[in-house]
């Protein structure tokens, strides 16, 4: 497994990283198939596979319903061995997503955050945008709530979960992290990695595999393959993000990084 220095945030992130919403949540996800929530064995198991392969960084959020608490308690004595990243802004009550990015609102979903996970400080927090990501920059409250805590030493690097290019670019110019969406089908962030590299920023992807639905984002062969190899293929990606309970599928996609990785683009600190 590959691993890429996070922007100059002095954190290095395995090139693969493993997405936790289906630790947490089941409801209102825009995955192609119904699901179940893995059982606290085969969540257990799941992470020591993913540590087995070589992945170091985990994404968590509030919003994903109980992962952060099961993080909490699964990971009990391995903090060290984990990079992770949660989220603040987005609050999901079982059937829709509420937004509060005040400073008060925010800085309590850290603190949450942070008894939810067991530890005492976060390696990375986003800002969990809507749609109208832009107004996180125009009024940020919540990202200076942010910059406060990482004053404090509570969070090592901060930044913004995007939907728009506009917001990847703000994000670039104004946080240490930006999170945003990559595939085929779903490429308009895409300048904004480029900008992230020239400016030595971190940049996470997210929906690589376009939420498991494949079929719109590649005719044929391997479907997952191809979408990994095509977010691989922009100078300046440090970590893609990949949500899966499947201890086979998240083999699969590690081979497919692992294979395809060596000569890619990419600041691997070497």
């Amino acid at each position: 497994m590959d691993y890429r220095n996070l922007g100059s945030t002095g954190l290095r992130v395995s090139v693969l990283g493993l997405g936790t919403v289906k630790l947490g949540r089941t409801a209102g996800v825009k995955y192609p198939k119904p699901f179940d929530l893995p059982d606290d064995p085969q969540a257990a198991s799941l992470l020591e596979t993913a540590h087995h392969l070589g992945i170091n960084f985990l994404d968590t959020a509030p919003a994903y319903g109980i992962s952060e608490q099961r993080l909490g308690e699964l990971l009990q004595g391995q903090r060290d061995t984990w990079i992770i990243c949660t989220k603040a802004g987005e609050i999901f009550d079982g059937e829709k997503s509420t937004y509060d990015f005040s400073a008060a609102g925010v800085t309590a979903s850290i603190e949450r955050s942070l008894l939810r996970l067991r530890t005492d400080h976060l390696d990375i927090a986003l800002l969990h945008a809507d749609d109208d990501d832009l107004l996180l920059f125009e009024h940020d409250d919540g990202l200076q709530a942010l910059e406060r805590m990482r004053e404090k030493g509570l969070i090592r690097a901060i930044g913004v979960s995007t939907k728009t290019l506009e917001g990847s670019l703000r994000a670039v110019a104004r946080c240490d992290v930006v999170m945003l969406p990559l595939n085929p089908v779903e490429n308009e962030c895409a300048p904004a990695i480029e900008a992230a590299h020239v400016a030595n920023k971190g940049v996470l992807i997210k929906k690589a595999l376009v939420s498991g639905h494949f079929s719109a984002a590649h005719s044929c062969g391997d479907a997952a393959r191809n979408c990994l190899e095509f977010a691989q293929t922009h100078r300046g990606v440090s970590s893609i993000v990949v949500g899966t309970i499947n201890p086979e599928h998240l083999k699969e996609n590690v081979q497919a990084i692992c294979t395809h990785d060596s000569g890619m683009p990419g600041d691997t600190g070497e």
